[in-house]
């Protein structure tokens, strides 16, 4: 279709529901026969709003570019993931509050590991001390993944895991442990976060020099395009960009900068964009401006359909879908009076669910304070039934298509944040903005003069810096047992007395050839952990050959 040309918005509207909408509702009946406001009033599919540049940049649901949501039913036909971020202690422990999960009508599980687990050490590294199983689940070898999802049927459930350094040795892991279960590496879903670059910019759990990551980011690419064609190989992430401190126009900015430079190095590889394009995944931050966030969404999602069509040149409409998860911020947190923050991450969910989430993890009110409770987490994932099922947003594909505002914060962000990634190109790529310091200077002014406001009160924290009261915390904590520490320590000493060492030494020393060369590692890798190396020990392999990132002193 010339865009170009007068177009009728009827005609177009009937083609639309003909050859877009009715195909998907024949296949996935949407959730109701007829939807319809608590008076009865029936809710059309979309409106009939229509301008001048409606087609370029709205659109119909499901098609490019893709504004309105990259289904044509959105929520009608099923909501979104209600995927909470869980992990602490240990695989047991872990397993437990996934199961619970599960049975309060999570969709999806959400894996947080370890610091150690993050950075590449086993439990028993002198290193990992004090930090086993405090902000995330202790993985250190394939009996631990095993254990973390048992009873869990991994053909049944997607899942997550943020995991970045070591995302392809994790991401081996759960292969492993689905062949155990019978589940072939076809049927597994899922999505590994793998976005090391965001890790140079804002969040530090980097382990290798950059070339040496971007190897194991397309590897992780090329052994999925192959084997395991429902995982989403990396989900680019603009969320600790804003935990840090960035603005929504930065986050948007930045992350698609760095989906660029993956695309880039993907194909790089000798990869055709329509080869893996469509396993790109994003995962974005919901924070505390209503509308700038709504539009934020949206703006992202057109901007990647632009990218993927003018600049990678993608045929297959999914190359160009901009699929998202997405986390309410953790940074606006308070400690002081906690019970405020169900009220804020109810708005940042219902943000999100209006702006076209594909996934959603809402934070815990006690947050700011520990890691959170059993009664907390179930609190925050009723915030996202009651939006489901109470709200009656769902029920409606775009609610906000054709608010002026809402439209004209889309254009604004939009326009701002492909200025950034202009200058981005400008330095060399995403890459070589992060070596130059760019991005992370960019984040620390927005963040200082944010941080300046809520000091001279133009910013108010409701709680924080105003309406304070005075208050005796008296919520429930969770507190993790120190003795966890010495509990995995234990059982990785037993692991290797029982292992086959011989073989382990022979694993290790093919790992140590091949990080060497250009082979693919994730077959190795398998291989490895099905033998019983451990996952820091894989790690040392790669950091002798490759070294360790250092970030500039400057920075």
């Amino acid at each position: 279709m010339d865009k170009t040309q007068t177009i009728d918005f009827s005609t177009e509207k009937t083609r639309w529901k003909k050859e877009v909408l009715g195909p998907v509702i024949r296949k996935f009946p949407e959730r109701k026969p007829e939807f319809t406001t608590s008076s009865g009033i029936p809710l059309p599919e979309i409106g009939d709003l229509v301008d001048n540049d409606y087609f370029s940049q709205l659109g119909f649901p499901g098609e490019y570019p893709y504004t309105r949501g990259i289904q044509p039913t959105m929520y009608r036909g099923r909501f979104w993931t209600m995927r909470q971020y869980a992990g602490y202690a240990t695989a047991e422990e872990s397993n437990k509050r996934y199961r619970y999960l599960l049975d309060q009508g999570q969709t999806g599980l959400s894996v947080a590991f370890d610091l150690p687990t993050q950075i590449g050490y086993d439990a028993d590294d002198p290193i990992a001390a004090g930090e086993v199983g405090k902000v995330g689940v202790s993985i250190s070898s394939l009996e631990d993944m095993e254990m973390l999802f048992r009873d869990i049927p991994l053909n049944k459930v997607s899942t997550s895991m943020t995991i970045n350094a070591p995302a392809s040795i994790l991401l081996a892991m759960y292969i492993c442990v689905g062949r155990k279960q019978g589940v072939e590496e076809k049927n597994l879903r899922g999505t590994i976060q793998n976005d090391i670059l965001k890790e140079y910019v804002a969040r530090g759990t980097y382990i290798f020099p950059p070339k040496q990551s971007m190897r194991l980011i397309t590897d992780v690419f090329q052994y999925c395009e192959k084997n395991v064609p429902s995982w989403n190989t990396i989900s680019i992430s603009g969320y600790h960009i804003r935990e840090a401190g960035s603005t929504a126009v930065q986050e948007v900015a930045f992350t698609l900068a760095n989906a660029i430079a993956y695309v880039d190095a993907a194909l790089a590889t000798g990869l055709k964009v329509d080869d893996f394009a469509s396993r790109l995944s994003f995962f974005f931050n919901a924070h505390n401006n209503f509308l700038e966030e709504i539009a934020k969404f949206r703006a992202a999602r057109r901007m990647w359909a632009k990218i993927m069509s003018e600049r990678f040149h993608a045929q297959d409409q999914k190359s160009m879908m901009l699929r998202f998860h997405t986390q309410t911020a953790g940074s606006t947190l308070t400690a002081q009076q906690p019970e405020n923050n169900i009220i804020r991450v109810a708005i940042q969910a219902l943000a999100s669910v209006l702006g076209g989430t594909q996934s959603l993890h809402t934070n815990s009110m006690d947050e700011a304070l520990w890691l959170p409770t059993q009664k907390s987490v179930r609190t925050a994932l009723r915030s996202q039934q009651i939006i489901a099922h109470e709200s009656g947003v769902a029920d409606t594909i775009d609610p906000l298509a054709g608010s002026y505002i809402i439209e004209y914060l889309t254009d604004e962000i939009e326009k701002r944040a492909f200025e950034y990634i202009q200058k981005i190109d400008d330095l060399g790529g995403a890459l070589e903005s992060i070596e130059a310091g760019f991005m992370q200077k960019e984040i620390q002014e927005a963040s200082y003069r944010y941080q300046r406001r809520v000091e001279k009160k133009e910013q108010i924290v409701v709680g924080m810096n105003s309406f304070q009261v005075e208050e005796n915390l008296e919520l429930e904590s969770l507190e993790v047992d120190p003795e966890i520490e010495a509990g995995q320590r234990n059982r990785l000493a037993a692991l290797r007395q029982r292992r086959d060492a011989v073989r382990v030494t022979e694993l290790l020393g093919h790992l140590d050839t091949a990080s060497r060369g250009r082979e693919n590692l994730m077959p190795l890798f398998i291989e490895c952990l099905d033998n019983w190396v451990t996952l820091g020990e894989i790690c040392n392999v790669l950091r002798k050959n490759w070294g360790e990132y250092q970030a500039p002193a400057w920075l």
